[in-house]
């Protein structure tokens, strides 16, 4: 993983000790180096560096690197960011999945789980993820785990459209959640919208790596987007940037649980390939084994689910050429819990505009590409969130009363 947190500089107040030793990791991160480097690098005292490093080494979250040949002199000690060091769990909670995933802090997942809700109130769900925990931390026999990341469906806080529809997750408050999980859990715990995570996993240990800028539309229940620029994910004044779900496509069509009519979500999504499907006999109303029945009905070429991906490509090329003129991305990213093999049809079928800023000669990658991280990929953006909180300085932000809820208050990731 090529992830390099920007770099901080460091203060030696004891005040700041937290934040010096996030400077330290983020140094060593897809680096080796000495005390005296690290120190030149964040503007830190060797002393407190080889204070922080002994401190880090100790608690296993850095380790010796061997030694760099010097002109004269003993050659200096280099230390390592240890992935194995510790763990982080990523819990993502779609309107009927939750998924659980247990990684390092490398971002490697040691092991994970996927159960089917027939419950989505929050105290049902969360001690569904606490009995999740428990067993990945038996089987494991992982001990030092940081915290867990919460990814769930956005927009939060919006009228009309959080408690909207089958997308949507009621009661679930990013602004008290975060509580009744650490409380479920036993552990701090990091909430965020699930594409912005998805965005960040693809940036790790996915598709989107080597790319700073870069747009991910991910499948859940409804059509998400997250968006990371020049490394930094946009999230918005109240955490809600990426509601492509909702933006209206075709104007007068398919009327949308959240007020509007022709929403891209209602053209192309899980929502509406399952609503497709049921019309035509293909799904009971339940939606059980929607992905055995997609397999099956592409490997068929079913003429139905033909003509829902002629409809989805039509739809999704119009919004992927508006993303490439707003935001400039090296690439357009697809992934989610949609199947691999509908998704690459999806893509083959996509005619993208000509007027879009993304035709360049020197593009070295195409335009649209599916995304590496699998059905994983929104859980390990959420385990993400952990691990830039050990990894990424940070200043502190002023309060301002229109501003998102501080539990929504994310390091800024640097993706690679």
């Amino acid at each position: 993983m090529s992830f390099h947190p920007q770099q901080i500089a460091g203060k030696n107040a004891e005040k700041t000790k937290l934040h010096n030793r996030r400077v330290v990791l983020g140094y060593l991160w897809g680096r080796s180096a000495g005390r005296a480097e690290i120190a030149r690098a964040s503007g830190l005292s060797t002393q407190t560096v080889s204070n922080l490093v002994a401190e880090l080494e100790a608690e296993g979250l850095v380790v010796p690197a061997g030694r760099r040949a010097s002109a004269r002199g003993q050659p200096p000690v280099l230390y390592a960011f240890n992935p194995s060091g510790a763990a982080a769990f990523g819990f993502e909670v779609r309107p009927d999945t939750l998924t659980m995933v247990l990684t390092d802090i490398g971002g490697r997942a040691l092991t994970s789980r996927q159960i089917r809700l027939t419950q989505t109130d929050p105290a049902t769900v969360l001690a569904q993820m606490a009995a999740l925990a428990q067993d990945a931390t038996a089987q494991t026999k992982t001990t030092r785990i940081l915290g867990a990341g919460l990814v769930i469906p956005g927009p939060f806080g919006v009228e009309g459209l959080s408690v909207a529809g089958a997308t949507a997750l009621p009661g679930w408050d990013p602004a008290k959640i975060p509580a009744m999980a650490q409380a479920a859990l036993g552990l701090p715990v990091h909430i965020d919208k699930d594409a912005t995570a998805a965005a960040l996993a693809e940036g790790m240990g996915g598709a989107a790596q080597g790319l700073s800028s870069y747009a991910f539309l991910y499948f859940g229940s409804g059509l998400g987007l997250g968006v990371v620029v020049q490394d930094h994910p946009l999230r918005g004044a109240f955490g809600n940037a990426g509601e492509v779900g909702h933006v209206i496509i075709h104007p007068g069509g398919l009327p949308c649980d959240c007020g509007n009519s022709g929403c891209l979500e209602q053209y192309v999504s899980r929502v509406s390939v399952q609503r497709h499907l049921i019309a035509r006999g293909h799904l009971p109303p339940d939606t059980t084994g929607t992905d055995a029945t997609l397999i099956r009905l592409l490997a068929a070429q079913d003429p139905d689910l033909l003509v829902w991906l002629g409809i989805a490509a039509e739809a999704l090329s119009r919004a992927i050429g508006m993303l490439e003129n707003l935001f400039d991305p090296q690439c357009t990213l697809l992934g989610g819990a949609l199947p691999d093999a509908l998704i690459d049809q999806l893509i083959a079928r996509l005619s993208l505009p000509p007027g879009s800023v993304a035709r360049r000669a020197d593009r070295s990658r195409p335009r649209v590409a599916r995304g590496t991280s699998g059905r994983l990929t929104a859980a390990l953006g959420a385990a993400a969130l952990v691990i830039h909180d050990i990894v990424t300085p940070r200043l502190e932000a002023h309060k301002h009363n229109s501003a998102p809820p501080d539990t929504l208050r994310m390091e800024t990731p640097q993706c690679p």
